[in-house]
């Protein structure tokens, strides 16, 4: 499985050629891949669980 910040890179790269382009079918066609890129983020890497953590505790010699 590939990483978050590789589909971003590759977005971002596919984004940046389509705003060179003078090509507008070429652009789009980029935007496309470029939204197939952000998407996959979505589906394949699970949002980080940034919920608090409850502290570690040992538990008590009595």
């Amino acid at each position: 499985m590939v990483g978050r910040s590789y589909l971003v890179r590759q977005a971002a790269t596919l984004l940046g050629v389509a705003r060179k382009t003078a090509d507008p079918n070429l652009a789009a066609a980029l935007v496309g891949k470029a939204a197939d890129y952000l998407s996959q983020i979505d589906e394949a890497v699970p949002p980080l669980d940034r919920s608090p953590q409850p502290p570690d505790v040992e538990p008590s010699r009595g």
